[in-house]
């Protein structure tokens, strides 16, 4: 009896450490989820917003957003954007921390360098680049100008054709840290052994590479490539300070679109809407992750 009296005791304490983390994740989270599906349920603008009693439209606000034309445009570029910039991260991450792994001399004086943009703050990097890709003084023009690419600035962030790019090169210095960290962690813990028996029975760089390294490592590679896709899809204050979203819509994402519609336009229960759409979306690629995951363990 005075056994199961510790053990409750032990318990008790024990979820006592845990409240806290549990009620920040109910204020934080769980409320502002619910409430925010209550929303879109209902016909809510800036002046019914702190009504007792709010109409209830049903799915008509999800309708209105998918009957009109800015969401499937929002949509278009928000997964033209993920992919352009998972591509780049990715590519880069994985080239880095196969030098990184090897030893390259020539990455030792700038490994510090290549975690910068995982330490400065987000909204602080898009400042950066909002200034370096100016049509007027920005050092991107400056540079081209004087190694003699171009002889006129060009309008990086006011042009439609250009803008979409500037954001994904943006997005993608800022996304390598990460790439480049996860990857790493996975190369390390491929025991040399493997390799020193594949270099015996006459197998080159390519074979190990496609044969040996890729196949390890796909588990972090799904982790990276899964990883990416959310945090990236989910984008919003670099391309706020970068465009806003503009020029002419051109990269505009889903969850500024979400919040054009809520904040700018006063519609919340439609703004609401659209950022459910995106909950969804990343639910259901969450869920494929996890199934991904589970069979692999089965494997």
């Amino acid at each position: 009896m005075p056994k199961r009296k510790q053990k409750l005791k032990s318990d008790t304490i024990g979820y006592w450490f845990v409240l806290p983390a549990l009620l920040f994740m109910s204020l934080f989270i769980v409320y502002p989820l619910i409430y925010n599906f209550v929303l879109s349920f209902q016909k809510v603008d800036v002046m019914t917003l702190m009504a007792p009693h709010k109409e209830w439209v049903g799915f008509q606000n999800y309708a209105n957003v998918m009957n009109g034309t800015y969401l499937w445009g929002s949509m278009k570029n928000t997964f033209v954007f993920t992919i352009g910039c998972i591509a780049f991260q990715f590519s880069i991450g994985f080239l880095l921390a196969v030098l990184y792994t090897q030893k390259c001399k020539a990455l030792k004086p700038i490994s510090g360098l290549l975690l910068i943009s995982y330490i400065i703050p987000g909204t602080v990097c898009s400042i950066l680049f909002k200034f370096m890709f100016a049509t007027n003084g920005g050092i991107v023009n400056e540079l081209f100008i004087q190694l003699g690419l171009i002889t006129q600035p060009i309008e990086w962030l006011t042009r439609p054709d250009m803008a979409m790019w500037s954001v994904i090169i943006a997005n993608t210095w800022t996304g390598i840290p990460f790439n480049m960290i996860l990857l790493v962690s996975g190369l390390v813990n491929i025991p040399l052994e493997v390799y020193e028996s594949a270099t015996i029975d006459g197998a080159n760089g390519a074979q190990q590479f496609f044969k040996i390294t890729v196949p390890l490592l796909k588990s972090s590679i799904q982790t990276v490539l899964v990883l990416g896709f959310v945090y990236t899809f989910k984008c919003f204050e670099l391309i706020y300070v970068m465009t806003t979203g503009g020029p002419v819509y051109s990269t505009e994402l889903m969850s500024i679109y979400s919040y054009r519609r809520s904040f700018m336009e006063f519609n919340f229960s439609e703004g609401a809407a659209i950022a459910n759409i995106l909950f969804i979306i990343l639910f259901a690629v969450g869920l494929f992750y996890t199934k991904l995951i589970g069979k692999d363990e089965v494997a």
